[in-house]
């Protein structure tokens, strides 16, 4: 059964229906018929404000129509029509907002005085229905007054008792629902909305009259500048008096989505949405800023301070909302707090950087602050993390060349506006450089690269300051086909340095403003050697001494002049002793010139500061660098807003895992472990260092640098890079240890040492191994080139007679089956002799572990001694002797090429612990047997003749 106040309701609804009928027929259609010519401007935005508060109104009574309905429902069949279920209940917040865009458009109307505009072209007519108008307005008002205030009570007054009849009846249907009844928290909800709509719509009709009355106290020039029929006089310094400092302002204007302050002619209007209001240093002051101002409010009382607090602050909220709430006026004593953290666009206009630009993105305190944009008017843009007003953090900036469709794209880390950290900027030249900068110059190490096909391209690798090429690096330069390596000064080569040419010279000297000054060193490919001085263009010059391969020397005065050749007046001297071949193609260049330990302390540096400062991992990638697309596809696209790089919260969840992992492996196996999936993973710290180092290493010692002067260089440099990499995580584990409130051990010489060649340089030996092999093969060419021919004569012998001419004891020969492995049998059919040894042997050359080679050495002095030991029925320890003839037969099957690179890089980077034991031995074994094959008694002696071999077989 339904309530008296249901049934209340339905005849409010229907006579609330009817009246909007008659207001439409009688003064919204009249009204639209009688509007201004649209021709004129004044006119035109009389009509449009009148069509909208026509639709809005037929839209109030299409609702009020579907709420009357649901009411006649429910009264006839309250059974099957729950009371929750009336729209005026469900459907509140959407009848609410249907009627504030009514208000909206009836108060738009009074503040650019539509009615009276329109009122005057029919004034007769609007004389003659002063009645119906009246009736319309519930009786309120006089017969006698302006037809235009007649219209504006005709078409408020209905709405405004319809509402309060609305708030009424709801709260008195709530008092006869029971509370656990679910319908009684829908009407209480309805009732609190309606509530709060009459008094939004008091404060909107208040608002609209006071703005209405504002515009003729203004210039002109204000009145054009500030006049909008949508906009809201909230506060007027004309009513609540307050001062402007440390400007001289006439007069305070609060409208509803702007602070205006007219000083003369001059109007300073600012956006609310990017207005932060404080307390001011007293009771009576008011602090306010915006991008590009700061100034205080100073009232007359703390009354006056307080209303305009209260008012800026909460029309900063709405205007941040992007729309008007219902309680503008508060009733708290408190004002309400504005978020400090806002997302605005705006357009900056004092001169300076930022003149003309445009800012999208976060703002705090007046300030960009957090993810934004920059686009200047020149084309420039700016896309990244910003703080207090500047670039801070990860930040893309596009700059407009002169050329059509040409930019350089830094891709960087800024600090306080400027590069700071790590980068990878590509210039319209199609230059690209990668590495660090300070103060928006590059400093520390860095890669400046031309473009593959540039007409002459060259490369940069080494250190950086303050924009120029400072201390140690190596420059390509492919169109001369040379590199330098060496150290520089104010981006010119200036110290000691070398100069490695394609054509397989190398000069070595001291430099001074690009050129070779003084003394230095020349060595040509044939391994002639000059030393003296050269012209600033390396030409020989002066005093100096030429040595010859064959040892002959020249010494005296050179001059090459253009043209004319090289021209010597000297001692040419032939009785010196024939100097040892090897001796002469080994000479090395830049040992003891550059300290293997200062070398690139441009990519350790940066790593100890992270370590240093504990390493937090928002600034991981600032250090060691990130992934992006490519610039042009940037540009093409123009999506360079976006990129692929990690977020800092999981970088720096990622470093927590790295240090946690630290902490579980820190036994010998565990350890290895670690360490060989950290440094092949490219988001650890120490594989981006790694990855670092072998961009240098490639640098200088792939292509034109492959020179075999260079293997004591590259030599020093790896385990100087195992050294620093074992550091590296010495450093990271001291971290980890100390977060958990633990100390790291120290550790002594020793230790580090074997460490170093136990667990790191076996795990880095392959990242250089490419680059460093290469040089060991330039340098023992010759050797090899011997060892090889060596190798091609015995190959001549079969097994038997290869055992007898190399004076292997007999009763170690493995002609006997009786005791010997399949294997072994094997090569008895196929007539070949320890062929299991041999086997063995061939995979040194399958790993690049200098100590798994050596097991392999060790597993074929295995192979060979159980062989002659089944071959002799007994255990057998084979002196020098006997193992070296055994051990030559087996090197010269096993054809291992490039044994000499082989053996002198096991030597180089052979563990320091195993000096002169069981490994030691072996190895030297092994270099006796290669020297013994070069020897030309091995290849022009006792070989077989074509009868004598087919004899054996």
């Amino acid at each position: 059964m339904c309530s008296p106040q249901e049934t209340a309701l339905l005849r409010l609804e229907e006579v609330f229906s009817a009246t909007l009928s008659r207001i439409n027929n009688l003064v919204l259609q009249p009204l639209l018929t009688a509007a201004p010519e649209p021709s004129d401007p004044a006119g035109r935005e009389c009509l449009q404000l009148l069509q909208q508060l026509y639709q809005s109104a037929q839209q109030l009574w299409e609702v009020t129509e579907e709420s009357l309905h649901a009411l006649r429902e429910r009264l006839q069949c309250p059974a099957t029509n729950a009371l929750e279920s009336l729209p005026l209940l469900r459907r509140a917040d959407r009848i609410l907002q249907v009627h504030v865009e009514y208000i909206n458009a009836y108060t738009n109307c009074v503040v650019a005085q539509a009615f009276q505009k329109t009122a005057k072209r029919r004034s007769q007519l609007w004389r003659g229905q002063r009645k119906m108008l009246r009736q319309l307005a519930c009786g309120s008002g006089s017969s006698e007054g302006p037809v235009g205030s007649a219209l504006l009570q005709a078409l408020r007054q209905p709405l405004s008792h319809h509402v309060q009849q609305y708030v009424l009846l709801l709260l008195s249907l709530g008092d006869t629902i029971e509370e656990c009844n679910p319908a009684r928290e829908w009407v209480v909800h309805a009732a609190t909305a309606f509530g709060n709509l009459q008094s939004f719509m008091r404060q909107a009709l208040d608002q609209a009259v006071a703005t209405q009355t504002l515009w003729p106290t203004l210039s002109s020039r204000a009145r054009e500048a500030l006049y909008s029929p949508t906009r809201r006089l909230l506060q007027d310094s004309h009513e609540v008096p307050v001062a402007v400092s440390p400007l001289r302002v006439d007069r305070v204007l609060l409208f509803h989505d702007a602070l205006v302050l007219l000083q003369g002619h001059h109007v300073h209007s600012f956006d609310l949405k990017l207005v932060w209001v404080d307390p001011g240093p007293d009771r009576h002051t008011l602090h306010l800023l915006t991008p590009e101002e700061e100034f205080f409010f100073q009232a007359k009382d703390p009354q006056g301070q307080a209303a305009w607090q209260w008012k800026v602050t909460q029309a900063v909220c709405q205007a941040l909302c992007g729309q008007k709430d219902f309680l503008v006026r508060g009733a708290g004593v408190e004002p309400p707090e504005a978020p400090v953290c806002r997302c605005v666009p705006y357009t900056f206009r004092a001169e300076g950087r930022l003149c003309q630009a445009t800012y999208e993105g976060e703002w705090c305190q007046g300030k960009p602050h957090g993810k934004g944009t920059l686009k200047w008017p020149d084309g420039r843009n700016h896309v990244g993390d910003f703080c207090r007003g500047l670039e801070h953090g990860f930040g893309i900036r596009l700059v407009p060349q002169a050329s059509e469709d040409k930019f350089d794209c830094y891709k960087c880390h800024w600090r306080e506006g400027s590069m700071d950290g790590y980068g990878i900027c590509e210039y319209s030249t199609d230059e690209v450089y990668k590495g660090y900068f300070r103060e928006g110059l590059r400093h520390g190490f860095g890669v400046l690269e031309s473009a593959p096909q540039s007409p002459e391209p060259h490369r940069y690798t080494g250190h950086w300051e303050r924009g120029q090429r400072s201390g140690y690096g190596v420059e390509e330069d492919g169109h001369r086909g040379e590199r330098y390596i060496g150290m520089w000064q104010v981006d010119q080569r200036h110290g000691p340095g070398v100069m490695v040419t394609q054509a397989g010279v190398c000069y070595q000297g001291t430099f001074q403003a690009d050129k070779m000054v003084g003394t230095g060193v020349l060595l040509s490919e044939d391994d002639s050697l000059y030393e003296g001085t050269f012209t600033r263009d390396l030409s020989l010059t002066g005093k100096g001494k030429v040595t010859f391969p064959n040892g002959f020397t020249l010494e005296g005065s050179f001059d090459s002049g253009s043209g004319r050749g090289l021209h010597t007046q000297g001692v040419l001297d032939m009785a010196a002793l024939p100097p040892d071949p090897s001796g002469i193609s080994k000479r090395q260049l830049g040992l003891g010139a550059f300290p293997v330990e200062s070398r690139w302390q441009g990519v350790y540096g940066p790593f100890r500061d992270f370590v240093g400062a504990g390493c937090p991992g928002e600034l991981q990638e600032a250090l060691l660098g990130f992934h992006m697309p490519s610039s042009r596809e940037l540009r093409q696209s123009q999506e360079y807003l976006s990129c692929e790089r990690t977020c800092p919260e999981d970088s720096a969840s990622r470093m927590e895992d790295f240090l946690e992992e630290l902490l579980q492996h820190r036994e010998p196996e565990a350890l290895q472990q670690l360490l060989r999936k950290a440094l092949g993973n490219s988001l650890h710290p120490l594989g981006k260092l790694l990855r670092t180092l072998m961009l240098t290493f490639q640098a200088t010692y792939a292509g034109i640098g492959a020179n075999k002067h260079l293997q004591g260089l590259a030599q020093e440099e790896v385990k100087q890079h195992a050294r620093e990499l074992w550091a590296a995580y010495r450093s990271l584990l001291q971290v980890a240890l100390r977060r958990k409130g633990q100390v790291l051990e120290e550790e002594d010489a020793e230790t580090r040492d074997q460490q170093v060649h136990r667990c790191v340089l076996p795990l880095v030996l392959p990242s250089f191994y490419s680059e460093l092999f290469t040089l060991y093969l330039l340098l023992h060419e010759r050797e090899d080139g011997r060892y090889s021919q060596g190798i091609a004569s015995l190959s001549l012998f079969p097994d038997t007679k290869l055992l007898e001419f190399l004076d292997v004891q007999k009763h170690l020969w493995p002609l006997k089956d009786l005791t010997l492995t399949t294997n072994q049998r094997h090569s008895l059919v196929r007539d070949k002799c320890f062929l299991s040894a041999t086997e063995c042997l061939q995979k040194i050359m399958t790993t690049v572990d200098p100590r798994e080679k050596l097991e392999v050495l060790e597993r074929t002095y295995g192979e060979i001694e159980a062989t002659v030991s089944r071959v002799l029925g007994q255990e057998h320890k084979l002196p020098m002797d006997d193992l070296l003839p055994l051990l030559i037969y087996v090197v010269s099957r096993a054809r291992i090429q490039h044994l000499g690179a082989e053996i002198h890089l096991i030597r180089d980077m052979m563990d320091p612990i195993h000096t002169g034991g069981l490994y030691d031995f072996l190895l030297t074994a092994l270099e006796s047997c290669y020297e013994h094959i070069q020897k030309e008694d091995m290849r022009l002696h006792h070989l077989p003749g074509r009868w004598g071999c087919k004899e054996l077989w």
